[in-house]
């Protein structure tokens, strides 16, 4: 696997052409562009690849993204509609001060192993959380594998400051780890399942902490002049979702053409995307209630917004 291939990859969904959506009534202020911000391999790959868009009565202006970090940049800061991202991201961005808000959530069906971890040398004498103590991990700052180390460090009670983290996008990770520059990397699929097929090892697997939400998120000021656009395509990629998980092996053959992940990768890589939508409810904030807890124990945020704002259920469940 070459290593620009896993540069900028993160795990992606497709989907199937005629969903027979009925058209959603459009009001006149709306201006008829939906602006989604996309990591490479993931929503656009799906709506694209399955002609799920087909029909639509608006047109879908794409930027692309190697991670969740830019990708809420975007969003925060008016240069997209909606992107898709996972919580911890999310609940970081929000934490910040970006005007930014939940209006649908995914959650996984399972726990795939492996999915979300943290990754060694497969000569390295650290075999737990407790011996990343004094030593380097690399990291995206407020990712999904920032959260992860940090749920792994609280567990065993060593306090956040006792590690060595250093905040890369994952390309440039991939290259400290490969290097030895770093001791560890707490990273996600495929990047996960790229550096075990060549040798890593797990030192701490999301299996035992939880995977994380995946949530569609808005700018806020665009929520109302673009209500029926966001919630036509929320139905749409739903559909798009449940495709996948009913035809995973026809997903793994155009992920891996989207992406250039080798066909095995890219199969392993739709065990993490194996998700269903659930509703915005008390569970749901009290979760991410709890990620914000750990960012700001460990002095990231201040964590002073109020989480149940952070949610727009007026689009209810999509299915």
């Amino acid at each position: 696997m070459k290593k620009k291939n896993v540069a900028i990859l993160s795990a992606a969904l497709v989907a199937v052409a005629g969903l027979g959506l009925a058209a959603a009534t459009f009001k006149r202020s709306d201006d008829h562009v939906l602006r989604v911000a996309n990591q490479k391999g993931q929503v656009k790959a799906m709506m694209l690849a399955s002609g799920a868009l087909k029909g639509a009565p608006y047109t879908v202006e794409w930027s692309e993204f190697p991670a969740a970090q830019p990708l809420l940049e975007a969003v925060g800061g008016g240069a997209a509609d909606l992107g898709l991202a996972a919580d911890a991201p999310f609940i970081f961005a929000y934490q910040s001060g970006s005007p930014v808000k939940a209006i649908a959530v995914q959650a996984p069906v399972n726990q795939a192993p492996e999915a979300l971890a943290v990754l060694v040398k497969s000569g390295s004498p650290i075999r737990g959380a407790q011996d990343l103590v004094g030593k380097s991990v690399a990291t995206t700052r407020g990712s999904i594998g920032h959260h992860l180390l940090l749920q792994a460090l609280e567990q065993a009670h060593i306090p956040a400051d006792r590690v060595r983290v250093t905040f890369l996008p994952p390309g440039d990770a991939r290259a400290a780890f490969d290097s030895g520059a770093i001791d560890a990397w707490a990273t996600w699929t495929p990047y996960t399942n790229v550096a075990i097929k060549e040798g890593a090892r797990v030192v701490v697997d999301a299996k035992d902490y939880g995977l994380p939400l995946y949530i569609d998120i808005a700018h806020a000021d665009s929520i109302d002049p673009k209500r029926a656009l966001l919630e036509d395509f929320l139905q749409r990629e739903a559909k798009a979702v449940a495709w996948a998980r009913a035809h995973p092996d026809q997903f793994a053959q155009v992920l891996a053409k989207e992406t250039g992940l080798p066909l095995d990768i890219a199969r392993a890589s739709f065990d993490r995307n194996n998700r269903v939508s659930r509703p915005i409810d008390a569970k749901i904030i009290a979760h991410e209630r709890a990620i914000t807890d750990r960012f700001r124990h460990a002095g990231l945020t201040d964590g002073k917004r109020d989480i149940a704002q952070a949610f727009d259920t007026s689009f209810g469940q999509v299915r």
